[in-house]
């Protein structure tokens, strides 16, 4: 079988000695003669994988004691309801940062249960994207927490610059970003992240809230979002997705394994930047976003010719060369490079487009 690299901006790539490791253990884990997704998620067995996944994603990201992890399920958008109905009562307001297509979903479905204020920080100058520095974020007086999501996958428009707001509550919607590079977990009160980009499969959330957060939370919540109700239960109210929970923690040992999250987001830096410099250095591929807020994680561009695009596709997959159509609502290209895409990948996507650009340039 030739070689696939896999673009997709999620579910996404998952690293192939993961997907080794839970082939090899599939029917017979841990020589139980059952499958890990045959076993309670009330036994011995499987809260040792619970406690270790814990654990290592701790190690990952340095995250202190004062904060509670939780393993939930509802993808991101479940936690587009379950912030606001945690944090807020009756009339209070919050700041949702407008960046792109996923923190205006989190804001529309925050209007449902407060009093949310959009806060748009996109610019276009010259035909190039670009978002305000936090300085420049109009934040509300009264506002009770600060919404933003510092990674736009379908815009491949990221934040890299880390919150500093007194007096407010920091939540981040860290979908596609969570494990890319080292943040300080303690700028921040509550970060969630669907698992489908860089932690797992699809089916598993991760939550990481400050534990004094947690004595405060509203009693409004259906029990299944109820972040207190969950950390009681040590994430285990209702049967979790157990499989899901298992390939993660395979995925956070990989991570360890291969050096943690400086190395890994040298990588990421590398690999983004040999990417762009390709689309920079032709006048074939566009990227219209400044160079401040491109995503390393999703790279969007475009063809000169947009008539070529499906003959682009169609090359790329008979190149090895998968998912590399745009969202549906922008079209273009997209390249999804997470962490499980090795540098063989983007190199192999960069020597693709050079061809594709002799060829019909």
């Amino acid at each position: 079988m030739n070689v696939v690299y896999n673009f997709s901006a999620g579910p996404a790539m998952i690293p192939k000695e993961v997907l080794y490791i839970a082939k090899k253990e599939l029917q017979n884990w841990k020589k139980s003669g059952s499958s890990i997704m045959e076993i309670s998620h009330r036994s011995k067995e499987f809260t040792q994988v619970a406690i270790e996944a814990e654990k290592d994603l701790r190690d990952l990201m340095s995250i202190p004691d004062s904060y509670r992890v939780l393993f939930c399920q509802g993808g991101a958008r479940g936690q587009f309801s379950a912030v606001p109905m945690n944090l807020l009562r009756n009339a209070e307001s919050a700041d949702y940062i407008d960046s792109g297509y996923w923190s205006q979903c989190a804001f529309i479905e925050a209007k449902k249960y407060c009093i949310p204020q959009s806060i748009l920080i996109r610019k276009k100058i010259n035909e190039k994207t670009s978002l305000l520095p936090m300085s420049e974020w109009n934040i509300t007086k009264n506002s009770v927490y600060i919404h933003y999501c510092p990674n736009e996958t379908i815009d491949g428009l990221s934040i890299y610059e880390e919150p500093n707001f007194e007096n407010k509550i920091i939540v981040g919607d860290f979908s596609s970003f969570i494990l890319s590079r080292t943040i300080n977990i303690e700028n921040y009160d509550l970060i969630y992240a669907g698992a489908q980009k860089n932690i797992g499969p699809a089916g598993i959330t991760i939550i990481i809230i400050r534990e004094k957060l947690i004595r405060h939370i509203s009693k409004i919540s259906p029990s299944i979002l109820d972040y207190k109700k969950i950390s009681e239960h040590n994430s285990m109210f209702n049967t979790p997705p157990t499989f899901s929970w298992y390939l993660s923690g395979l995925v956070f040992k990989w991570l360890k394994k291969e050096g943690g999250l400086k190395r890994i987001e040298k990588l990421n830096k590398k690999k983004s930047h040999l990417l762009y410099t390709k689309i920079d250095s032709s006048n074939f591929y566009i990227n219209k976003i400044e160079h401040k807020n491109r995503s390393q994680m999703n790279v969007v561009f475009d063809l000169v010719d947009p008539k070529l695009n499906e003959i682009f596709f169609k090359e790329a997959f008979q190149f090895g060369l998968m998912a590399l159509r745009g969202h549906r609502i922008v079209g273009g290209i997209r390249a999804s490079i997470y962490n499980a895409m090795p540098l063989e990948g983007v190199k192999s996507l960069v020597k693709f487009m050079s061809y594709f650009e002799k060829r019909y340039g």
